[in-house]
């Protein structure tokens, strides 16, 4: 039997024809899955792909405002689309003001009206200073806070305490909202780090020495003792070791509300790598050894792991040129190869889809609270990615939609199989997400998968689109993307971009 609505229309507005089932989506929500749908106004055959739901990318560095020339809404969200994300949460710092505050939450969303091209929910931070700040960032509708157990490289953002950390993870559990963390031990980090400088050692493996797994494992250690005392759910950010996940596991057998996520960079590249492409692959924590990357699989598979998001970090080139590794910015910036990437190498070890898709969409969706997010059932937001999987694909600074197509190429000069293609387009607000060889590709209006009905996204024009994952989605409204934060209590629209 088709899971559907109490009520069927008799033409559907779109109809994803599957091999097994089929998608019916009306007014932007999905209406039907099941086997032999009714027709629809718009057909897609997905016969021999993947169908998956949209992405939500739960760690995304936006910086805007204040730092829009580093990445901005445009072409963070637009890169984010081209890479089968529909929904992102942003953090609070990297922007100016940083989101700390209702004032910086108010500028936020200014920056973002009529620019983003999906929707997206908003971070708040924690730092040191006045607490009922958090209160008043809980009733705008932030889906959580951040902190940072290190320095973070941004005056603006300060790294919380111990001390600060408590206080600050006990206001949120009163409010009911997570608390991220970032987790390297300041007093691990810092003299290792002076120590190296000091003596003129800043080449890459430098740095990847100054920032051992165990100053991530003991700031892990500290924030589940304290998320135990105060009773606040607590997510671990990046994890790069498979301890620092095991700790999260056993923490939950305890009753600690505790998840972590990983990004594709540390599952995907390793030391050798870091060493070999330079500056680009700078990030924090650092790209660890081969038998690290295996551990983190491990622990996705085992359930350590629960989520996978990209911690899109970027910055202007002049900020990742270089030889010394303590000097240039360390951010990767990777929204648009999430997807691509997980999908390539999970699918190469062997792991299914569906469970893929989970650690993509359907667990940070529930942990964050996205109401309609990461689901393909009726009632759920129409977010659909289309994958053809097989044969190889490279990824290229051309085909990148960020603001700086700066990437550290994940791996120097390869190919990735099994995940490719490109997008099939159609007009905007039609967007589908097909897989087609390099060789049959054509060119996409841009953005044209992003949640709008008979609206064109800024910078809309005829675009090239990363290989990898491909999305489809259909706008509920014609309102513009959606301001998601703590959606099932308000939902803030932003007006659609306009045309240019």
């Amino acid at each position: 039997m088709g899971r559907r609505a109490a009520t069927l229309p008799e033409v559907h507005d779109l109809v994803i024809r599957g091999r097994l089932e089929d998608i019916a989506v009306t007014g932007g929500l999905i209406a039907a899955v099941g086997p032999g749908l009714g027709a629809g106004t718009e057909e897609i055959d997905a016969t021999g792909l993947l169908v998956l739901p949209g992405a939500v990318d739960a760690h995304v560095h936006l910086n805007d405002p204040g730092r829009a020339d580093w990445e901005g809404f445009t072409t963070g969200t637009r890169a984010l689309a081209a890479g089968g994300a529909t929904c992102a949460a942003d953090m609070p710092l990297n922007s100016t003001p940083p989101t700390v505050d209702a004032d910086g939450f108010a500028a936020k969303v200014a920056a973002a009206r009529g620019r983003a091209h999906v929707d997206f929910a908003l971070w708040g931070g924690l730092v040191p200073g006045d607490l009922d700040r958090l209160d008043a960032l809980a009733a705008l509708g932030v889906i959580g806070f951040k902190a940072f157990m290190c320095e973070t490289g941004i005056d603006d953002f300060v790294r919380a305490t111990d001390d600060v950390l408590a206080a600050g993870m006990a206001r949120a559990a009163r409010l009911g909202l997570p608390v991220a963390v970032h987790a390297e031990d300041q007093d691990v980090v810092g003299p290792l780090a002076a120590e190296a400088i000091a003596g003129g050692r800043t080449r890459m493996r430098d740095y990847l020495a100054s920032r051992p797994a165990r100053a991530e494992v003991a700031a892990v250690r500290r924030a589940l003792a304290i998320a135990g005392e105060t009773g606040c759910a607590l997510h671990v950010v990046h994890v790069s070791c498979g301890e620092s996940a095991r700790l999260v596991a056993e923490a939950r057998t305890r009753g600690v509300d505790a998840t972590c996520e990983v990004c594709p960079h540390h599952l995907v590249l390793d030391d050798d790598d870091a060493e070999a492409i330079g500056a680009l692959a700078k990030c924090g924590p650092p790209l660890r050894s081969a038998s690290e990357i295996e551990g983190l699989w491990a622990a996705l598979e085992a359930g350590e792991i629960g989520s996978i998001a990209s911690d899109h970090s970027p910055a202007p080139p002049g900020m990742k040129r270089g030889d010394d590794m303590f000097a240039v910015w360390g951010g990767i910036a990777g929204a648009q190869t999430t997807l691509a990437l997980t999908l390539t190498h999970g699918l190469a070890r062997g792991i299914a889809a569906a469970r893929l898709a989970t650690w993509l969409a359907t667990s940070p969706a529930a942990r964050f609270g996205l109401a309609g997010k990461g689901r393909l059932e009726a009632g759920a937001d129409a977010d659909i990615v289309l994958v053809e999987t097989g044969g190889p694909w490279t990824i290229r600074p051309e085909d990148m939609e960020y603001r700086h197509r700066l990437t550290p190429g994940h791996r120097p000069g390869g190919a990735h199989d099994p995940a490719r293609g490109d997008d099939r387009s159609r007009r905007p607000g039609r967007g589908r997400a097909a897989g087609a060889s390099r060789a049959r590709r054509r060119r996409l209006t841009a953005g044209a998968c992003c949640r709008r009905r008979g609206q064109a996204p800024a910078g809309a024009g005829r675009r090239r689109i990363t290989p990898g994952a491909r999305r489809g989605t259909r706008s509920r409204s014609s309102r513009g993307a959606r301001c998601t934060c703590r959606s099932r209590r308000r939902t803030c629209r932003v007006p659609p971009a306009p045309r240019r």
